[in-house]
């Protein structure tokens, strides 16, 4: 699941009241949006989302902080052409405000997330055997292996039990801090600075400070490691710094997003979980046909609302037109919306229902492009593990309060329940 997120610490004011003056567009631009942060319950797609995409394919919105306007691109063949074109750049973000859903904005030196071509290659060159297909065959047994002794801790205390608590958050956690390599003393903190990191309370003094200690963190690990032959990502940037192939200022802005990812994969199972407990037609499906879950949970990623409005904007380097004539001018912002394209009715028919059955499903839960998560294979390795571990260990599974009694994340880039009760 692709997860854009910055945690920066500059002091940023809200966007300009609808009533100020916006830059100047022509006649025909489409008028701008205001587009709350909505608290939303469930797995309910966000009406303001819905609402930009009945308007037209682009659109153009003003997120809560930043400054100015933005496009938005809802359709799966703009989200692609966006995504996949130089003309559209990331790094370019980094000099201006552009309008955004987050308080607080300080990109790091090496971040994958703000790197256009050819750097993005070169920083993400030392972090490739990491993330390979092999890596995570190799990386399979283990990753069991700490997921059965949470669910032993589970089976052996028995019902009713927070699935949240107990095994959604601790697994992608553990599993990502041996994938990263953070001993298991500092884990604790290092998860405790990830988590106030995608949030969005606390402002832009306890942003600032989860990522002081979290870079710190990183910073230290890195220097560590420069000589260690380990296959662990700190070991591998460190490597990389001592050869000169990176930066230092690189790894740790390399290093940071992926620490975080663990966090996506907690809230994206939750909500996969929570769909399963709460319709029984696809909870059967999963039970009595194991062998073909994987389609399912493709369609899960799909229709999941992950995150709340968008991710990272880019900037236009250039006049570019898009399928639908609209133009979009050399210097205006651009965000995608992923969550739109995974519903549009041309590429995916009754985009709001699950089909179990949706075949082909080129889904762009994970993004696309240059910018594509590096974590993906992980992500999904994670996603196929806690499903088969819970639905095969803990039969009859099913929630221990009513469905409107979940609680739900609030104030989070990243959606998805902050408890699940279940029983067995």
């Amino acid at each position: 699941m692709t997860t854009e997120i910055t945690a920066p610490t500059t002091t940023e004011t809200t966007a300009p009241a609808a009533t100020e003056p916006l830059a100047p567009v022509c006649e025909a631009a489409p008028p701008v949006r205001d587009w709350p942060a909505l608290e939303l319950e469930g797995t309910d797609f966000d009406p303001v989302l819905a609402a930009l995409m009945t308007e037209g394919p682009v659109t153009r919105i003003r997120l809560p902080y930043g400054e100015g306007w933005a496009w938005l691109a809802t359709r799966y063949e703009d989200v692609r052409t966006v995504t996949n074109d130089p003309r559209f750049s990331r790094a370019e973000v980094t000099r201006r405000q552009v309008t955004r859903l987050a308080p607080h904005f300080q990109p790091r030196p090496g971040s994958l997330a703000w790197a256009d071509q050819p750097d993005h290659n070169r920083l993400r060159k030392p972090l490739a055997g990491a993330f390979t297909v092999g890596a995570m065959k190799r990386l399979r047994p283990r990753a069991q292996e700490i997921l059965d002794e949470l669910v032993d801790g589970v089976v052996r205390d028995g019902p009713p039990a927070d699935l949240v608590e107990r095994v959604l958050e601790p697994f992608p956690i553990t599993v990502v801090s041996e994938v990263m390599g953070v001993p298991e003393a500092d884990r604790d903190r290092v998860h405790a600075w990830t988590r106030q990191i995608i949030s969005t309370s606390g402002g832009v003094e306890a942003a600032g400070a989860a990522k002081q200690g979290l870079y710190g963190w990183i910073t230290e690990a890195v220097r560590a490691r420069a000589d260690s032959p380990g296959d662990d990502v700190y070991s591998l940037l460190g490597v990389a710094v001592a050869r000169g192939e990176i930066g230092e200022e690189e790894a740790v802005g390399l290093a940071g997003p992926l620490q975080i990812g663990g966090e996506a994969v907690t809230h994206n199972c939750g909500q996969m979980l929570f769909l399963m407990l709460t319709r029984p037609e696809l909870m059967a499906r999963m039970r009595e046909r194991p062998a073909e879950r994987g389609p399912v949970l493709d369609e899960l990623l799909r229709w999941i609302p992950h995150r709340s409005t968008v991710g990272l904007a880019r900037i236009a380097l250039e006049d570019v037109e898009l399928a639908d004539g609209t133009r979009i001018t050399a210097g205006d912002p651009v965000y995608v919306s992923y969550l739109a394209a995974n519903r549009d009715p041309a590429v995916f028919p009754g985009p709001d229902r699950i089909d179990p059955d949706r075949g082909p499903n080129p889904h762009l839960a994970f993004g696309h492009g240059a910018h594509y998560c590096t974590g993906a294979v992980l992500a999904r390795l994670q996603t196929e593990l806690l499903v088969d571990t819970l639905l095969d260990r803990l039969p009859g599974l099913r929630l221990a309060v009513p469905a409107e009694g979940v609680e739900w994340r609030r104030k989070t880039m990243i959606r998805g329940p902050r408890t699940l009760p279940a029983a067995w």
